[in-house]
Order: structure tokens, then C-alpha cells, then sequence
């Protein structure tokens, strides 16, 4: 990791995501998660003070240990049982229906192989398990759509490998979950190319 990645954009990750106008949309995704969780790329610990008592156990992964460092306040200062790892979600560690729920939040945008990961995160849940998700891509308006593709190379260069214009529900879909529901809407504040979100619940 370097400096950049493991120091820079995790202090300016805490900086920009930790707003109220995104706080609404965690806590409208995470209010319904419960049991065993997994949450994919888990960065500095926003989602955690909206995780219900419903939840049992959760167990957290990203791949970048600055964002660890960053959580770790956070996650000494919540009663949820936290299971810690550093690793990326392309690679799960886990047997095959693992999980009752499943939790992305702004991950699926900057995951190399996301195909892989996606596949992984179908495989470790149980077959009635959920996947909830909150992530921002590829806008529903053809003009932002063109900006996003030409900004998109140097997007993912200053945001650690973040992509602009990626498919969410069709790369949700084509991993082999049916999505049961699903809102789309910019956020309030930011850049439309930027804030294009995608906030559902999707089964195996």
C-alpha cells in the first residue's frame, strides 16, 4: 500500500462519506439486516452505528489497512461482536452459505474483479440469505453517462481505483441474484456523475 492509498484516501473517504444526506440512505439499507453479516469493503466503520440489534455477529473485510486503522475507534465502541479481517472480497475465506445477510456500501465501485467478488458474495450466502446494498454508478441519463465514461479514467487514478460508470444492478443480476428491490436517485449534494445511486435487496 502506499502512502496515498493507505493514509490519504482514508481521511478524505471519512471526510466526504460521512454526511447526513448519506447517512439517510445506510440507515434505510442496513435497518432490515439481521443475523449473521458480512459487510464488503467496510472501510473506516460508517455503516456501523446503524447496524439494528438484529444482527448477531458481523464480520467486515476490506482490503486497505489504513481504512482498519481509521475503523478501529468505531469498532471498539459498538456491542455488535466485530470479526475483523484485511483482505479483499474477490478471495472469500468462508464455506458456502455462510451468511444470512450480505452488506456493500460504496465497495462495488472500486473492486477489480467484480464479477469474481460478486460471485463470492452469492456462494457465502445461505439460500434465503440477503443482499443489501448502497452504491453509487452508471446514471439513468445518456449525457451523464458520456461524462462519466471520459472522467472515469482519471477517477479511478485519484480515488484509488473508485469507477464511475459501472452497471450496478446489471452486474448484481448477472452474478445470479434476482433483485427484489431497488431505488434509484442522485444525492442531493455532489457532482451528478458522481452521485448516482443504487440502494436494493437482492437474493440468491
Amino acid at each position: 500500500m502506499s502512502f496515498y492509498s493507505d493514509v490519504v484516501i482514508p481521511f478524505f473517504y471519512d471526510m466526504a462519506m460521512d454526511k447526513p444526506h448519506i447517512e439517510e440512505g445506510r440507515k434505510n439499507i442496513l435497518k432490515n439486516v439481521s443475523g449473521e453479516v458480512l459487510e464488503i469493503g467496510f472501510g473506516t466503520g460508517l455503516n456501523l452505528p446503524h447496524y439494528p440489534p438484529a444482527v448477531s455477529k458481523l464480520t467486515i473485510i476490506d482490503k486497505n489497512p489504513g481504512m482498519n486503522k481509521r475503523a478501529h475507534g468505531r469498532i471498539s465502541a459498538s456491542k455488535i461482536k466485530v470479526d475483523n479481517m484485511v483482505l479483499n472480497g474477490e478471495e472469500l475465506p468462508f464455506e458456502d452459505e455462510s451468511f444470512d445477510s450480505v452488506v456493500s456500501t460504496f465497495t462495488l465501485c472500486s473492486i477489480q474483479n467484480i464479477d469474481k467478488a460478486l460471485k463470492e458474495i452469492c456462494r457465502v450466502l445461505k439460500p434465503d440469505g440477503k443482499f443489501f446494498f448502497q452504491e453509487h454508478g452508471l446514471a439513468n441519463d445518456l449525457k451523464i453517462r458520456k461524462w462519466q465514461n471520459r472522467i472515469n479514467p482519471f477517477q479511478k487514478i485519484w480515488a484509488d481505483g473508485c469507477n464511475l460508470n459501472r452497471d450496478i444492478k446489471l452486474l448484481i443480476e448477472n452474478a445470479g441474484f434476482d433483485i427484489t428491490e431497488i431505488k434509484n436517485y442522485f444525492l442531493e449534494k455532489g457532482p451528478k456523475t458522481h452521485t448516482f445511486m443504487y440502494e436494493g435487496i437482492a437474493c440468491k
